[in-house]
């Protein structure tokens, strides 16, 4: 025989893992609407050549890391935000692709408060083979000519 507060207890209980499991997906879908491009420079690109320094094979987005030589001699160091390794990969992206020491050439779009970050677009490596970065709509980077 079921008594009444027995029931009263298991819908209670349904109620809390049902409540719990919705809280885990509203907040999951926070997190994946967090990332934006919106910090970086839709209206011109950046040409980066340099050495790397690292290549962060992480999530959620991979990152380059590049010491770029400047007309007085000294280095400017490029942070390169990529975008996530899951996606990387799909468009044939690897994590030994790119090592310390390599010489590469980036096209990126410039943080907005002008550091030296941007959003890698594509990359051409050291043996010349260049390979494109699945930003979500890159449509919306306006390539510029690189600066002479």
């Amino acid at each position: 025989m079921i008594v009444a507060s027995e029931v009263t207890m298991t819908s209670r209980r349904t109620a809390w893992v049902g409540g719990w499991f919705l809280s885990l997906i509203a907040m999951g879908a926070s997190t994946a609407a967090h990332h934006s491009f919106a910090v970086f420079d839709h209206t011109r690109t950046l040409t980066i050549r340099g050495t790397v320094t690292k290549f962060q094979w992480t999530n959620p987005h991979g990152f380059l890391e590049v010491d770029m030589p400047q007309p007085d001699g000294t280095m400017k160091h490029f942070s390169i935000e990529l975008t996530s390794i899951n996606m990387m990969q799909r468009v044939g992206w690897r994590s030994n692709m790119i090592k310390a020491g390599d010489k590469v050439t980036a096209v990126v779009a410039p943080l907005l408060s002008g550091e030296p970050v941007g959003l890698g677009l594509e990359v051409t490596m050291a043996d010349g083979t260049t390979k494109a970065l699945p930003v979500p709509n890159i449509g919306s980077f306006k390539r510029t000519p690189e600066a002479q």
